[in-house]
């Protein structure tokens, strides 16, 4: 008997006492089944009062006059015992052998009597329990799930020579096999890059792993731009794998960080189909599916393979043909310098000498646009070829799977008619039925697992191809941006070398060089200008505004300058009758309402030559 217990104590600060002049401490017993359920609501009586009728009240007590009265059972408190004894005879039999002993040992001050208990207490502590469960589950729901993560950064690369490079790398985990949350300086080669890669590919048919970027670009290995673009391209790689939750998971990623001298693939897994056997399998038409995300992407994926392998390869082909260009231009600027050494004439021969240079400088820049080119959009290109090519075949893994999927329906078709063949047959042997019961549910089981395998690599790949398309058209975007941002300044360079040799050509007499050049009116004596050549009035070069008979002969809805310059002042009034009727003339044929452009707007060779070296980006 426990007699400690208060009734003033911590759990019921507020309650009184039932028994009214009892002593301090109430004997409870210490039930331990009950021990973990929440106690019943506050109530400042424990158990219902009940008035009694003939005017005595509870203070007043038959406890201290008659020890051995007990108050008759209600048909509540009988059935509120009986199911109490029922769920727990054990606990039932406590309490009455409890009470019987409190009859006897506190004697003179008499036994409280035995109130009736509440019929429904046990059913009202089951539902205080499950509410308490309740909100345990809802608080589990509440804190937020770990988020695991897996990042890797890349530090350094190691080249020597044209051998395979070492790219070191520093990653940071959260997940929780890995022995530890950080691993510094880890040190790859690139083609140990290539084998985590083809491991991740067929390993993760759900997943699509890009293309490990090549360990030399075109900008020639060793060079600074070379070592940028392939430590960026490798991040990049390193930042899609990390992305992907089914890719980290995967053990061999763990091998591949955690390895402490080198790393080789511990579990080689191969594609579903290889050889002619997957050549025969994509000769034969697509199995039906009930995604047409996916059955419309794989046509789509391959023609992109094929349309940027051909883009890469006509790319090849350009710069090739750049880079002969500059050869040419090279050799052509070294003949043209040693034509001076032949030349009389004291302006012309500086001018060979200096233009053959320039000739030479312009030959270097057009092979630099060809690397440029190569690099910027030739590699792209080639990428993204391969990587397209990767996705392709994922898809295509996705389709033997899922006829292989059929094929194993048709199994279990063909099982389970056997075993519907041999039941209704006369003649049943034991081991007959065990081994089609046995076939059925291999086949079953076969079938269940498929089907689990391609609604996950279904699932996941449609997450997948949104994402590759995504992160694929922004490549390609700014691959072309960069391309053509590095052709402008290459034009830019080529037409400044253009402009420096300008004012030695100027200089070979006193008619500015262009008496030798076959043109008309041009004037006696001019000064040279060191402003730019190309304008949006007309070619420096030519010393007088365009005739408007020429103008008019290359293109009659061309336009044509109204104001004349101070050369066109000296032109006798005959002629310029002679213009303003073939003016008038050319306007009367046009198309009415319809002004005249002017130069300015004009898109042609010179003009855009012109804005192309005057304005910004």
């Amino acid at each position: 008997m426990d007699y400690s217990a208060s009734i003033h104590d911590a759990d019921h600060p507020a309650e009184a006492s039932p028994w009214g002049n009892s002593p301090g401490s109430s004997p409870q017993h210490n039930r331990t089944s009950f021990g973990a359920l929440a106690e019943p609501p506050a109530n400042p009586f424990r158990y219902p009062s009940q008035s009694s009728g003939n005017g005595l009240n509870d203070d007043g007590g038959f406890g201290s006059a008659e020890a051995d009265y007990r108050r008759p059972d209600t048909a509540g408190s009988v059935s509120a015992a009986e199911s109490i004894s029922e769920s727990h005879p054990v606990e039932a039999a406590a309490d009455q052998q409890e009470q019987e002993n409190q009859g006897d040992s506190i004697g003179g001050q008499g036994s409280p009597p035995p109130f009736p208990q509440q019929p429904n207490f046990a059913q009202h502590q089951a539902q205080e329990q499950q509410h308490l469960q309740g909100q345990q589950r809802q608080q589990q729901a509440r804190r937020p799930q770990p988020q695991y993560k897996l990042q890797a950064k890349i530090t350094g690369l190691e080249r020597t020579g044209r051998k395979d490079p070492i790219l070191r790398f520093d990653v940071h985990t959260n997940l929780p096999r890995y022995r530890t949350t950080q691993y510094r300086d880890v040190r790859r080669l690139h083609s140990e890059f290539i084998k985590l890669a083809e491991h991740l590919i067929s390993a993760n048919p759900e997943a699509i792993v890009p293309a490990v970027p090549p360990a030399l670009t075109s900008a020639g290995a060793g060079t600074e731009e070379d070592e940028i673009r392939v430590k960026a391209l490798m991040q990049r790689w390193l930042n899609y794998v990390c992305s992907s939750d089914v890719l980290i998971r995967d053990e061999e990623m763990q091998l591949f960080v955690e390895s402490d001298f080198g790393y080789s693939p511990v579990v080689k897994k191969k594609q579903p189909a290889t050889g002619v056997r997957r050549k025969i399998l994509k000769q034969f038409a697509p199995p039906p599916d009930d995604t047409p995300e996916l059955q419309d992407a794989r046509p789509i994926v391959k023609l992109f393979y094929l349309g940027a392998m051909d883009a890469g390869h006509k790319v090849d082909k350009l710069v090739k043909s750049r880079r002969g260009l500059g050869l040419a231009e090279a050799d052509f600027g070294a003949k043209l310098g040693s034509m001076n050494a032949q030349e009389l004439h004291q302006g012309l021969a500086n001018a060979y000498r200096k233009l053959g240079k320039i000739i030479q400088m312009v030959g270097d820049c057009h092979a630099a646009q060809a690397t440029a080119e190569a690099t910027t959009i030739g590699d792209p290109f080639q990428h993204h070829s391969q990587d397209a090519f990767i996705v392709k075949e994922t898809l295509t893994n996705r389709q033997i799977l899922i006829r292989e999927f059929i094929q194993a329906q048709d199994h279990t078709r063909g099982r389970l008619t056997a075993a519907d063949r041999l039941k209704a047959s006369n003649n049943v042997r034991r081991e007959k039925v065990d081994e089609a019961i046995a076939a059925l549910d291999e086949a079953r089981h076969t079938e269940k697992t498929l089907y689990e395998k391609t609604t996950r690599v279904t699932h996941n790949l449609v997450h997948e191809r949104r994402k590759w398309f995504a992160r694929t058209a922004a490549d390609l975007r700014l691959s072309i941006r960069e391309y053509v941002l590095r052709e402008i300044e290459a034009e830019r360079r080529t037409l400044a070398l253009l402009e420096s040799v300008r004012p030695d050509i100027r200089s070979i007499d006193a008619s500015g060089g262009l008496s030798r050049l076959g043109r008309e009116s041009h004037p006696t004596v001019r000064r040279a200008s060191a402003a730019t050549s190309q304008g949006p009035k007309g070619d420096a070069w030519s010393g007088v505004p365009r005739r408007s008979a020429d103008t008019l002969g290359r293109s009659v809805s061309g336009s044509f300058v109204g104001g004349l310059g101070e050369e066109g002042a000296e032109v006798e009034e005959g002629e310029q009758a002679g213009r303003a009727r073939a003016l008038s003339g050319a306007r009367a044929g046009g198309l009415p309402g319809l002004t005249e452009e002017d130069d300015e707007d004009r898109v042609d060779a010179r003009n855009a030559a012109s804005r192309l070296a005057t304005s910004t980006f």
